[in-house]
């Protein structure tokens, strides 16, 4: 199985950035496809980002592509979310999501495994 926890959320300003990183555990993540998903308070949750477990594809969300990137480093077992230009909107928890599958997909059902998410607070 593959173990997943988050760190890098908190406060910033509009239009500044945040790095989140998600540490992972596991003989698997090399051939597990990671993703970033948000919720925010009275929604559902939400695509942001995905790699392919060889880090050649990404997939983004069209509202923050050109803002975001994913990332990997599969020799540290680590996935990390870089977040510039930051908007209110993108307010929310964070959770990182591995899949026993390598190739990346946008949908929630598809992921089996998921950390506890970290909070990114985003002030005008």
């Amino acid at each position: 199985q593959v173990q997943l926890v988050e760190s890098g959320g908190g406060l910033v300003q509009a239009g500044g950035s945040l790095r989140l990183s998600c540490a992972a555990s596991g003989r698997t993540f090399v051939s597990s496809a990671m993703a970033w998903f948000r919720q925010a308070p009275g929604k559902e949750r939400e695509f942001v980002a995905a790699i392919s477990a060889s880090g050649g594809y990404k997939t983004y969300q069209d509202s923050v592509k050109g803002r975001f990137t994913i990332s990997r480093d599969n020799a540290g077992n680590t996935v990390y979310l870089q977040m510039n230009s930051l908007k209110p909107e993108d307010t929310a928890i964070y959770l990182c999501a591995a899949r026993t599958i390598p190739i990346q997909t946008a949908r929630v059902v598809d992921y089996n495994f998921w950390g506890q998410g970290t909070q990114v607070t985003v002030s005008s």
